[in-house]
């Protein structure tokens, strides 16, 4: 269960991240074409639909005060995966009801818009990205011809089945909008796209009872719908304070990631080869990592733990690390420590890379339990350090060492493939081997 939490938390941070990354840059590529062509079918469909007759006659002072309220709601940001539930359902299902279904859409657009605005203003958003604001006004259309297919009924019990398939189709509307984008754009599988949504539609699910409530007082009195914003304060609150947990979070992943780095070079000030060795089997375990569609904590810890799997050497004498020739029984001996002395050293740093150094430990036991220093076979080597495990020796044998040279590509590949089931993990051994052939 905790590392169920853990890499949930890994994932969530780097989504976000990602996510607040991507909004101050200009739209490009794909993006840029996929956003635009969105915005605009959206105006069209709003234009048709602002074409249509409506009963009702909402003042401009009401209809002002909806879409300033939508403004305001659409600020809170309470970030979730790659999106952010915001409390906008308070004030969209009166508006439902209020507002002639209609113009709908554009009053939801022009919500949205000037809700970013201040982002924009302060270089929080690009301005470029203002059309994704249309983009995300595409779940208003489907509720506004329910709405008008239905008669545009009041706010009363009976009009719940109304409700029911209005909210149906804004959730049904919003989520392709944003799987097309995701799809095409980020290569996003629909699957995965689902589960990140799938919080935020339950938010809006759960705030639509209320809205509906504050909908039906506003059927005697137009202005009680915005008796909503109150709880729209409380969800400004909240939002702010998981904002700054997901930034003390980032913060301290990107102090973790400075350590290790900091730490790789250190080794790399003291051993040369073993610095840059180091950062070659970085860039091959992420490779395998990808190969094998490890998790997004598997991954982080097999960068880090591929970049330190050699800081126990510290603690070795140079002489012995460097020695020209083979190494005495005591010498490899004292040299088997290093991943002990390894495990040791980041346990001192704690947190992400004390988990790291678990992984350190194990980076030269065998797949056929004769490694060390525990003697673990199978799969009970944890698997980050199985990919690191081959990784290294890959890497070690396609580069010269102080007492031979570096073999040639073929050997090393053949010398993978021989001892696949024995000393390597023969998924591992394929997933490395169809990268290579990848880069060839």
């Amino acid at each position: 269960m905790a590392a169920a939490v853990a890499e949930q938390a890994v994932e969530l941070e780097e989504l976000v991240e990602e996510r607040r990354e991507r909004v101050v840059r200009r739209l490009r590529g794909r993006d840029r074409t996929t956003t635009l062509v969105s915005a605009a079918g959206f105006v069209a469909a709003a234009l048709v639909l602002a074409q249509t007759n409506s009963s009702r006659a909402p003042s401009v002072v009401v209809v002002a005060l909806l879409i300033s309220a939508y403004a305001l709601a659409s600020r809170v940001d309470f970030e979730v995966g790659t999106g952010s539930a915001i409390p906008t359902q308070l004030v969209f299902v009166p508006m439902l009801f209020v507002l002639p279904a209609g113009v709908l859409p554009a009053s939801v657009a022009l919500g949205l818009v000037a809700g970013a605005l201040p982002d924009v203003a302060r270089g929080r958003v690009h301005a470029e990205r203002l059309p994704a604001q249309l983009v995300g006004s595409w779940h208003s259309v489907g509720p506004a011809v329910v709405m008008l297919l239905a008669g545009e009924p009041k706010a009363s019990l009976s009009a719940l089945p109304v409700l029911a398939v209005a909210i149906a189709t804004q959730f049904g509307l919003d989520f392709s909008s944003s799987a097309i984008r995701g799809r095409l754009v980020f290569g996003i599988a629909l699957r995965s796209q689902l589960r990140m949504m799938g919080l935020v539609y339950l938010v809006d699910a759960a705030l639509t009872p209320v809205g509906f409530a504050l909908a039906v007082t506003a059927a005697a009195a137009p202005l009680a719908s915005l008796l909503g914003m109150p709880l729209v304060g409380v969800f400004a609150f909240f939002a702010r304070e998981r904002r700054r947990r997901i930034d003390a979070a980032l913060e301290l992943s990107h102090a973790y990631r400075g350590t290790a780095f900091l730490l790789g070079d250190v080794v790399e000030a003291d051993d040369a080869y073993t610095g840059s060795h180091s950062r070659d089997v970085v860039e091959l375990a992420l490779a395998v990592a990808d190969e094998l569609d490890v998790s997004p904590r598997e991954r982080r810890h097999a960068e880090l733990a591929a970049l330190l799997h050699d800081i126990g050497k510290l603690r070795i004498p140079n002489e012995i690390i460097n020695k020209p020739g083979p190494l005495s029984s005591e010498e490899w001996a004292l040299m088997r420590t290093h991943t002990i002395e390894g495990e040791l050293l980041l346990a001192r740093v704690g947190g992400l890379l004390g988990d790291v150094g678990r992984i350190v430990r194990s980076c030269h036991e065998r797949w056929d339990g004769d490694g060390y220093p525990d003697g673990l076979a199978g799969e009970e080597i944890p698997l980050v350090a199985r990919i690191v495990m081959c990784c290294d020796a890959f890497n070690a044998m396609t580069t010269d060492r102080s007492y031979r040279k570096a073999l040639p590509l073929a050997a090393a590949v053949a010398e993978l493939e021989r001892n696949a089931g024995s000393q390597f993990d023969p998924a591992v051994v394929s997933a490395l081997l169809r990268r290579l052939e990848a880069v060839r």
